[in-house]
């Protein structure tokens, strides 16, 4: 790639160090991108078929105006959703506005007074912690309704805590939920049939308690989604993986029917559910976002494989390992301290096709726990399938980076943090 590398170290600025250590690291995973592009393609003639099915036609782009009753693109989306998650329905809108929010309507929705959540896969995310009421004041949580919350860890191997999952479910228990991707955790994803033995033992158990999963960042990354291996409802978000960069907001929800309409229930009100809601004209770059999205999380796992390859050959501890089994984008990398996760996202930054002249700043970003600092230049405000890196300002100093609409975009990323580590004199290429 002469002309390509040409390029790179003399008008995109690289060190040529640089790109030799990340050529080295793309040769060493080459083999593994094969067993990726497997799993695109056949996500991606998955996706065909549901919109064939469906009949996808002109008309389902078409705008609506005041209550949304009978809009034929919204409910044509929401059925494309249902075959490609195999669920009997789904609420797919423009108005959740978040993945964080998709969840929450999702717990809400399900959990009454009394009723007890279990998250079995250690902690949620820090923006749940609000939501469920581990933090914060309270104000509308899960705790201020009189849900009550248990929590089951890992196994420091990284497995279920099967036997520990069975001793915590009481008569009481109402939903075990599984979250499938590492959030803020060091621990490598979860993959889909390590979830169905947790669907096997709780439906065991007891048949009626509902098995949720957080699917966010998880979206494609094998060939069967959650509730193929016996969930009974996931949620996500439109501006991470199914979205294929296109959505320009929004979240999902696919489960069982009775639990959809509980969902759409909390999403509207008692009566109207998923009767009502505009789509603002979003039907078409919705599902065109998601006819694209198998070949978008593609280049973005790969390019997380190579950030994490390429950190490795660095000295990095880094989560999951190059040779890991993946089930969601985000490659950790620990860094050890401040000043180097400032610097990498500031790399990050300096990559992206939006706002690459923008330095990013630690700040106390709503709903987290710690100050973050985050990487984020995108066409689409906090869209994570898109080239980003964000990191919770407190030890050990792990950074979190995902996306790239195309693998040479998130590969640029690669090489663009690294040399302004490299620049700043925190790492050293000597010998490498």
């Amino acid at each position: 790639m002469k002309h390509t590398d040409d390029l790179l170290i003399n008008e995109l600025g690289i060190c040529p160090e640089v790109l030799k250590l990340v050529q080295t690291a793309e040769q060493e995973i080459l083999p593994y991108f094969c067993e990726l592009d497997d799993i695109m393609a056949y996500n991606q003639y998955k996706v065909l078929s549901a919109l064939q099915k469906n009949r996808i036609a002109d008309n389902h782009f078409s705008w609506h105006t005041g209550y949304g009753y009978d809009d034929p693109g919204r409910e044509a989306v929401e059925r494309v959703y249902s075959d490609v998650f195999h669920t009997e329905a789904a609420l797919v809108r423009p108005t959740i506005v978040n993945g964080t929010h998709a969840l929450a309507i999702t717990l809400m929705g399900i959990l009454r007074p009394q009723d007890e959540l279990i998250y079995c896969s250690g902690g949620p995310y820090d923006t749940l912690e609000e939501v469920i009421g581990i933090r914060g004041e309270g104000m509308g949580s899960l705790r201020e309704y009189g849900i009550s919350y248990k929590q089951v860890d890992l196994l420091p191997d990284g497995s279920f805590d099967l036997k520990g999952l069975r001793e915590a479910i009481s008569e009481k228990t109402k939903m075990v939920s599984v979250q499938r991707s590492t959030g803020y955790d060091w621990r490598k994803s979860i993959t889909v049939n390590q979830m169905a033995d947790v669907f096997r033992l709780v439906h065991e158990v007891d048949p009626d308690i509902v098995c949720m999963v957080d699917n966010c960042y998880g979206e494609f990354l094998d060939i069967q989604e959650p509730t193929d291996a016996g969930a009974d409802i996931l949620a996500g978000s439109l501006i991470k993986n199914p979205g294929g960069g296109l959505a320009l907001s929004g979240g999902y929800v696919c489960g069982r029917g009775d639990l959809i309409e509980k969902v759409a229930y909390r999403m509207t009100c008692p009566g109207i559910g998923g009767e009502c809601g505009l789509t603002f004209g979003q039907t078409r770059s919705v599902l065109q976002g998601l006819f694209l999205a198998p070949k978008v999380v593609n280049g973005a796992v790969k390019g997380a494989a190579l950030c994490g390859k390429a950190y490795e050959l660095l000295g990095y501890a880094v989560c999951p390992q190059p040779g890991d089994t993946r089930s969601d984008i985000i490659q950790a990398v620990c860094l050890g301290s401040a000043e180097a996760v400032v610097a990498f996202c500031e790399g990050i930054q300096a990559a992206a096709p939006v706002d690459a002249h923008v330095a990013p700043v630690p700040w106390a970003m709503p709903g987290y726990e710690s100050d973050v600092v985050m990487a984020a230049g995108a066409f689409v405000q906090g869209s994570s399938i898109e080239l980003s890196a964000d990191a919770p300002l407190r030890e050990p100093y792990n950074v979190y980076f995902q996306g790239g609409l195309t693998y040479e975009h998130s590969r640029f990323g690669v090489l663009k943090s690294i040399d302004r580590l490299y620049r700043k004199g925190i790492i050293d290429l000597k010998g490498i």
